[in-house]
C-alpha cells in the first residue's frame, strides 16, 4: 500500500510557508503571462528578443514566465505609457539599476570586511600593548618641536616600557 505524501491543507485553505508561491517560478505560459501584463504575446516575443524579460523555458522548450516577469512586464508598460520613455530608455533605466544594486551589494560587503579588519586591527594593537607592558610612543614625543623639512619626515615610534 501506497502511503500518500501529500500535506493535508489547513483549514481555511490558508497554505503553510513551506507552500508559499515561489515568485521566480516560471508557471505562466506566454499567452497567459500576455494577459496578465495586458499586453500582446508578439511584444513580449519583443522584448525577450532586446533582453528585457528572460522567461524560463520548459524541457520542451515553451516560454514560462514567473509572477517576478509579469511584473516586471507591467513596469516596463508603465516606463513607456505613463513615463514616455522609448525601448532604449528603459533598458537604460533597468541597466542602471542593476548595477545600482550590484554596487549597493558590494559597499555592503565591503563593509562588513572593513569593520571586520578593525576589529582584528584593534585587537592585534590591544595584544602588543599587554605583551609589551609599555606604551607605544611616538618616537621624539618629549623632545622639543623641530621644524620638519619639506616634504616631511618618516615617522618613527619607540616602546618605552613602564617601570
Amino acid at each position: 500500500m501506497a502511503e500518500n505524501k501529500r500535506r493535508p491543507r489547513r483549514r481555511g485553505g490558508r497554505e503553510g510557508p513551506e507552500e508559499q508561491f515561489d515568485q521566480q517560478r516560471g508557471v505562466f505560459m506566454i499567452s497567459v503571462a500576455a494577459e496578465l501584463a495586458e499586453m500582446h504575446p508578439q511584444t513580449l516575443r519583443m522584448y525577450e528578443a532586446r533582453g528585457l524579460i528572460t522567461p524560463k523555458r520548459s524541457p520542451k522548450n515553451t516560454r514560462l514566465y514567473s509572477q517576478s516577469d509579469v511584473e516586471r512586464l507591467r513596469r516596463i508598460q508603465r516606463m513607456t505609457s505613463e513615463e514616455g520613455l522609448n525601448l532604449a530608455g528603459v533598458e537604460t533605466v533597468l541597466d542602471l539599476e542593476q548595477r545600482l544594486e550590484r554596487m549597493r551589494s558590494d559597499m555592503t560587503r565591503m563593509r562588513r570586511r572593513t569593520a571586520q579588519m578593525e576589529e582584528r586591527m584593534n585587537e592585534e594593537l590591544e595584544r602588543l600593548r599587554k605583551s609589551l607592558g609599555g606604551e607605544l610612543v611616538p618616537y621624539g614625543a618629549y623632545e622639543p618641536r623641530k621644524m620638519t623639512p619639506p616634504g616631511g619626515g618618516a615617522t618613527r615610534i619607540s616602546i618605552r616600557r613602564r617601570s
